[in-house]
């Protein structure tokens, strides 16, 4: 057997080195400049450790800091050490359990009887620098279970030992040490602590997380943390957390009087008039352009006997997120176990179902508004982004397999237009393929990923893989937003299932007379009206677009002689299809814009003595300090026209 390995480096050029050699020897090998600033190494596209030995053939590139994701990947995972170092410095009796990177930084979990106070997350930072400028050299072993086991029995550290005895089949344990505090970890990490920026870090909360995530378990404390490569990197993103802080939609569902949430009602929102006009507007937008696209409305039930669940297979996969009720059967048949829906999919197969469907009715385009309940842990709840109770823009399609192509093209199509009229020019797509608990086989599933990935190719739609993230019947597109702030929103879904129409036997006959399974294309742009507004308010920051704003105009005046004129004004608005309203309160005129302005109302009017003279208006644009004066005709005109819903607008139809 060989003592010595063949290396393809990313230039393709070939180094031979002795079996074992590490990446550290490898870059220094290359130059004494990049064994000071290597990091890691890619080693058959797997991020690797430089002290880690290399047995084999293959290829590999050395990292530095400029390669941006494997350093932050590392920054962020040598910081949660170093945060848990500095804790048990602070608090020798604290205990620690696991500390991954998420995204933009990391958290950890600790089992401390005192609580974490914004006062000792400053403490915590002062000691994570102290241990950087430490420049503790960081060192890993690989040691069997049991001596694992025995060190943190040893060292009490009960969470470590669940862990490790969690860890499925009997390899052996990396163990990770920076100076002499040790950690659990696969790894890679930094070669010493002083290649952490000290100044690009930032503790930020705080919050209470059980063991593993199971409300059985105990509750222990999580500690958040975020990092970048630079200052000033890290200054950018406070600064989005800031600016995220002051588009928060509930904050602005307040001030503009659209929802509120309540403690009896956990998850659902009570809409007000100003919010319920917003749903009712994007309600009714959706339903046009979905008739414009050859679809058809229907509505099915909100409590469905298990049984249908059970036949899909959403009982078996997703009965944990499921509302359960007991319904008392007639003539003493006993209980039967019913469930709120949490999707629409099984019910629109029923009405496919009834009646023989003929392949010359495909593809069969079925739309509903379906209102559905999941139920969500209560510590995920967030304002109208996680909810409990929703109502999602849903559709099916029923086509053959011939029609996936032009299908998922027309859908991509539709889906443009909506996303720009709602005020996103672009998209992202991520293709998501079969996860690993999923109903149907493997061929099938070759089919179905197959099938949408060539008609979205097809499409001219590029996109990016998401592994393993596809629904359990069904690979799907993931159609991405990116709001103004630079923040990422999954929304729209496309997914291509032939599971479904086997499960709830539904079929159409061909052209040779024979029956034929369709094919199912689950697909939504909005995702649900809830999660979709709060991302509309925090977008456009509470200034939503003229025609979706619940109070377009508010006439205020000036002094009490203009009131007549006020209401005539109003009433002309409102005539002409314009939400507006009139304030004739006994207050001064700079009060009332304010107040408007922090209501996010885009147009004040302000009428005082010479407007009733010369029979114009005034008019304040949110955002603006100048007013302008124009006869009343032309400001309607204007406003008409700009109250228009934009498919509307470019059909010159108007809906009044």
């Amino acid at each position: 057997m060989s003592s010595t390995i063949s290396l393809t480096f990313p230039d393709g050029a070939e180094r031979q080195y002795a079996k074992g050699v590490t990446a550290a020897e490898i870059a220094a090998d290359i130059s004494t400049s990049l064994a000071k600033r290597a990091i890691s190494a890619a080693f058959d596209d797997r991020h690797w450790d430089l002290q880690w030995p290399i047995e084999r053939d293959g290829r590999i590139g050395i990292h530095t800091m400029q390669d941006e994701t494997p350093a932050l990947e590392l920054i962020r995972h040598s910081l949660a050490h170093i945060m848990a170092s500095a804790v048990q410095e602070l608090w020798p009796d604290t205990k620690v359990t696991i500390g991954p990177v998420i995204r933009h930084g990391w958290y950890y979990d600790f089992d401390r009887d005192q609580p974490f106070t914004p006062e000792d997350l400053k403490v915590i930072e002062v000691r994570m620098r102290q241990i950087i400028n430490r420049r503790e050299r960081v060192s890993s072993e690989v040691w069997p279970r049991d001596r694992v086991i025995d060190f943190y029995r040893n060292a009490g550290e009960p969470f470590k030992i669940e862990l490790v005895e969690a860890i499925p089949g009997d390899q052996p344990i990396r163990m990770y040490w920076h100076g002499d505090w040790q950690d659990l970890c696969r790894g890679p990490h930094l070669q010493h602590t002083g290649q952490v920026p000290a100044d690009a870090f930032s503790l930020q909360s705080v919050a209470g997380a059980y063991w593993r995530g199971d409300s059985r378990n105990k509750m222990l404390q999580r500690i958040y943390g975020i990092a970048f490569r630079r200052k000033q990197d890290l200054q950018q993103h406070v600064r989005m957390i800031e600016e995220a802080q002051r588009r928060d939609h509930r904050r602005i569902g307040v001030e503009m009087q659209l929802f509120h949430f309540q403690e009896e009602a956990p998850g659902m929102a009570f809409w007000h008039p100003n919010g319920w006009t917003v749903y009712k507007l994007l309600k009714e937008y959706m339903s046009r352009r979905q008739q414009q696209n050859g679809y058809v409305e229907v509505n099915t039930p909100l409590v469905v006997d298990r049984t249908l669940w059970e036949a899909s297979g959403h009982w078996e996969k997703f009965q944990e997120h499921m509302f359960l009720v007991d319904v008392e059967a007639e003539r003493g048949e006993g209980a039967r176990i019913n469930a709120l829906k949490p999707m629409n999919c099984p019910c629109h197969v029923q009405i496919y179902n009834r009646g023989q469907r003929s392949y010359r009715e495909l593809p069969l385009r079925m739309a509903e508004f379906g209102s559905c309940n999941r139920f969500e842990p209560s510590g995920a709840l967030h304002g109208l982004m996680r909810v409990r109770g929703f109502v999602q823009d849903d559709a099916h399609i029923f086509c053959k397999e011939s029609q996936i192509e032009s299908e998922t093209a027309s859908f991509i199509r539709m889906l443009s237009t909506i996303y720009a009229d709602l005020g996103f020019e672009s998209f992202r797509v991520k293709f998501a393929d079969r996860p690993q608990q999923r109903a149907g086989s493997d061929s099938v599933w070759d089919r179905a990923e197959h099938a949408l990935q060539s008609a979205t190719e097809a499409a001219g739609c590029e996109f990016e893989l998401n592994p393993g993230e596809g629904a359990f019947y069904g690979p799907k597109l993931e159609f991405v937003l990116t709001d103004a702030i630079g923040r990422d929103w999954q929304c729209g879904t496309l997914q291509v299932d032939f599971v479904l129409p086997e499960r709830l036997d539904a079929n159409y006959v061909g052209s040779d007379g024979e029956k034929h399974r369709p094919v199912i294309l689950h697909r939504a742009i909005l995702g649900s009206f809830e999660r979709f507004i709060g991302i509309l308010i925090e977008n456009h920051a509470g200034r939503l677009p003229f025609w979706l704003t619940p109070r377009q105009v508010v006439v205020a005046t000036i002094v009490s002689a203009a009131d007549g004129y006020a209401q005539e004004v109003t009433r002309a608005l409102l005539a002409a299809g314009i939400r507006a309203e009139a304030d004739c309160r006994n207050e001064k005129i700079n009060y009332k814009v304010r107040e408007h302005s922090l209501a996010k109302v885009p147009v004040v009017i302000a009428l005082g003595e010479r407007e009733v003279r010369e029979g114009t208006v005034s008019v304040r644009r949110l955002g603006e300090k100048q007013l302008q004066t124009a006869p009343l005709i032309d400001v309607l005109s204007g406003l008409k026209v700009e109250s228009l819903p934009p498919d509307l607008r470019r059909s010159g139809t108007a809906p009044y």
